[in-house]
């Protein structure tokens, strides 16, 4: 018997490569841009609060004006933003929104700088105000079209959701970081701290991001199998290739067509309406509640700084939870059911709760309602926002835009109905008034189908 001297060879499988996450820092990045815009935004009426009011004896009639310059203009441009971004890509967007919006945050304090009579003031706001609108305008729709393809359908009501939740915390953030901001460099100052740091943000968003993941080369083919849902069937395709497949299907170029399509489409025309109740009920708060507990319940300054901040961590948290609930939701009972429940659920129960924060005898109770049912309105935020981007189909930021802007509608109303009704009747009718609008806006979630989207393709 011979024996072979030869050694055996064992075949040890190679380990299997963790997957990158590459998904998690694009994400990461849309967090801190919805964070730093609603601080940039929310900040002029912390900077009202603290300091103009008195410095320049404005009515708060006046600085509702100003608000709504804000608005107005990110309202008429949020449908042009998305159409930019599904052709130009959520990179270049929100490279430009960034950019943009920290050059006239800064020219926000620049105004102050500038020592001008009260009435040149407020016509200098109100021109800085709207064009940081015009910049701010494409944010999330990109952030809806850079989610639908970093992440996976199971993933994105979440996605969406903590997206918004970061705003919140933004705008939560404000009264004390903006307002220590104001206490060491007075608001002129305060604004070219924000802006300065907006501008760093952007610059490290167009080095790092790229619309889809195949274009970019720190993902490896076990990420790009997560956010496909399975097989990368194009890995095989170089990143620049891959960039150009893709852009070439996503990009409308139908025209006309285009816009007949996504009108056409009821339940993105019942959304947005809906969309524009939610809307009413948070710019009502996001702009008014601080002087509701200052100047209405006479808390004093710092409570005020408190409950303000307070509520708007509430509604943070109802978004990323509304969000997460409607992803699983989705999974056991379907998309349509997922979303309705947390949507329709949500926008009743935050009415309801509104209308009971206005009756309580103690701020501490008004608090806590006025928390619990922005925490409610806040959780429809991301099954509202994957909603629309889906409905577009091949279009999903130009229907984003189109939803928003709704949004957009009825919250450039909020700072300017809000003071004229509450002078007429009171701060508990201006308040309450939102609620009626909110119960209006979640009937509308009956007629309402997620899986009616827009499937066709752009015509060449």
């Amino acid at each position: 018997m011979t024996h072979s001297t030869e050694p055996l060879d064992f075949a040890v499988p190679a380990a299997r490569p963790r997957p990158t996450s590459v998904r998690w820092a694009i994400l990461a990045l849309l967090l801190a841009f919805s964070f730093m815009s609603w601080l940039n935004r929310v900040s002029m009426s912390v900077a009202y609060d603290e300091r103009i009011r008195d410095e320049l004896h404005l009515s708060a009639t006046a600085i509702g004006y100003v608000y709504s310059a804000l608005l107005f203009a990110y309202m008429l441009c949020m449908t042009p933003g998305g159409w930019f971004v599904d052709r130009w890509g959520s990179r270049w967007a929100l490279a430009i929104m960034g950019l943009g919006s920290a050059l006239f945050v800064a020219l926000t304090g620049a105004v102050g700088f500038a020592a001008l009579s009260v009435a040149a003031t407020v016509g200098a706001l109100l021109v800085v105000r709207a064009a940081l609108g015009v910049f701010t305008a494409p944010i999330y729709p990109a952030s809806g079209h850079a989610i639908a393809h970093w992440l996976p359908v199971p993933q994105r009501a979440a996605a969406n959701g903590a997206v918004m939740g970061a705003a919140l915390i933004g705008i939560a953030s404000s009264y004390y970081a903006f307002g220590t901001l104001i206490d060491l460099f007075n608001w002129p100052g305060a604004f070219l701290v924000t802006g300065s740091v907006t501008a760093l943000l952007a610059l490290l968003w167009t080095c790092f991001a790229r619309d889809f993941p195949a274009a970019h080369p720190a993902v490896n083919p076990e990420e790009l199998n997560i956010i496909c849902g399975g097989p990368a069937v194009r890995m095989h395709v170089a990143a620049e290739d891959a960039v150009v497949v893709t852009a070439t299907a996503a990009a409308p170029r139908d025209g006309a067509g285009l816009w007949r399509t996504l009108a056409a489409n009821r339940s993105l025309a019942l959304l947005t309406v809906s969309y524009a109740a939610v809307g009413y009920v948070e710019y009502l708060f996001y702009f008014w509640v601080h002087h509701y507990f200052d100047q209405v319940l006479k808390v004093g300054p710092d409570m005020s700084r408190l409950y303000s901040t307070l509520v708007f961590l509430a509604m943070a948290a109802g978004m990323f939870l509304g969000g997460w609930v409607s992803d699983q939701l989705t999974r056991t009972a379907g998309r349509r059911t997922g979303r309705v429940a947390v949507v329709a659920g949500g926008m009743v129960l935050g009415a309801l709760l509104v209308g009971l924060g206005l009756f309580s005898p103690l701020p501490g109770w008004t608090v806590l309602l006025f928390g619990l049912a922005l925490a409610a309105v806040g959780a429809t935020e991301g099954p509202s926002w994957a909603t629309a981007v889906e409905l577009g189909g091949r279009r999903g930021a130009t229907a984003a835009g189109i939803f928003n802007t709704g949004g957009n509608a009825g919250g450039v109303l909020a700072p300017v109905i809000t003071p004229l009704v509450s002078d007429a009747w009171g701060w508990k009718w201006g308040l309450g008034l939102g609620a009626l609008i909110c119960l209006t806006g979640a009937c509308l979630w009956f007629w309402i189908d997620p899986d009616d989207a827009d499937t066709a393709p752009p015509a060449s």
